[in-house]
């Protein structure tokens, strides 16, 4: 192994250790927090994290493999069964992405009617549109023997090693693609630009009102003037910042591998095999970056996984001095 190879295994191990226990800790904070599991987006935030979780555990360590010993882990048809796991967790996740903009698009836009617009049984129909569309084709690559090692990312999947059914690879490539990235990011796109242009307009509302309140406060210190209006900025960046966060970490993790997949379809253009193997990281990353873009970092979850830590170092503490009070006690003379 050279030195590129090296940082690019160690960077697998990175992501895996980062996907894993992130992933987990979500679905930890959905099982113990029953506010959380009721909520409408709880259910697409399972759904991504169960993808997420399994592309962890079964395609990841299973590149480190193929990275480190150059070969196929496994038979050919354990690498198409572990191809079929990939693109269809892959492609059920950007789905999932999708119905979570939409899901914030209802509630921002139409929030006196999101509960009649997104209730339990209307997430349940989508997340069964979006296992129906990742399982369709994934069935359809494997059954056409479209699955296998590909060395270019040294993982199972989609690949095709037949001169005779390029024309149709190259066709199903295209349409998967435009039909998973292509349409999730637009998906992403209109619904969450739809929600920043809802956000601006009700932070310029509240401006507005603001500034008529400093006015009429004509003995306001000057420091709290100079507050509300850094309040105000900040207010207008936040929403900004979170529609850049969405969006920008789906085309920095994806959009390389899917442009590296779409550019292999020309066998004129060289690739670096380097370059493959990070194309294939940025998607993996994605996993890794997921539970805190859509989870972890809001505050419901933040207050779940303290309140869990905190009764984890309670009930040690509460161990530890039981302990302490009985070792006194065996130890204290005896009076005869």
């Amino acid at each position: 192994m050279d030195t590129a190879e090296v940082i690019l295994s160690v960077l697998v191990v990175v992501i895996i250790t980062v996907s894993l226990l992130s992933n987990v800790l979500v679905l930890i904070c959905f099982l113990y927090n029953p506010e959380i599991r009721k909520q409408v987006p709880g259910l697409f935030n399972l759904n991504l994290t169960f993808c997420n979780l399994l592309l962890t555990v079964s395609n990841m360590p299973l590149t480190l493999v193929g990275l480190v010993s150059k070969a196929q882990p496994g038979g050919d048809g354990f690498c198409q069964i572990v191809g079929f796991l990939e693109t269809f967790l892959s492609t059920n996740s950007m789905l999932s992405m999708a119905a979570l903009s939409i899901d914030r698009w209802i509630a921002v836009v139409f929030p006196l009617r999101y509960h009649s617009k997104m209730r339990h049984r209307d997430a349940a129909f989508v997340l069964g549109y979006t296992w129906a569309h990742s399982m369709s084709f994934s069935t359809v690559a494997t059954c056409l023997s479209w699955m296998g090692y590909h060395r270019l990312y040294a993982s199972c999947t989609l690949s095709n090693h037949r001169a005779s059914s390029r024309t149709q690879f190259v066709i199903f490539t295209v349409f998967f693609h435009s039909f998973t990235f292509l349409l999730s990011f637009i998906v992403l796109c209109v619904t969450y630009l739809k929600v920043l242009k809802v956000a601006r307009f009700h932070c310029k509302r509240i401006d507005v009102i603001t500034m008529q309140t400093l006015v009429l406060l004509v003995d306001i210190h000057p420091s709290v003037r100079q507050r509300c209006l850094e309040e105000q900025k900040r207010r207008r960046q936040r929403a900004t910042r979170k529609i850049s966060t969405f969006i920008g970490t789906f085309m920095l993790c994806f959009a390389p591998y899917v442009i590296t997949r779409i550019v292999e379809l020309f066998p004129a253009v060289p690739i670096n095999p380097h370059w493959g193997i990070v194309s294939k990281c940025l998607a993996y990353s994605k996993a890794a970056c997921d539970p805190f873009v859509y989870s972890l970092l809001r505050h419901q979850y933040k207050k779940t996984y303290t309140d869990i830590i905190n009764r984890l170092l309670k009930r040690r503490s509460l161990n530890a001095s039981g302990h302490g009070h009985e070792n006194q006690g065996n130890s204290a003379p005896t009076v005869e």
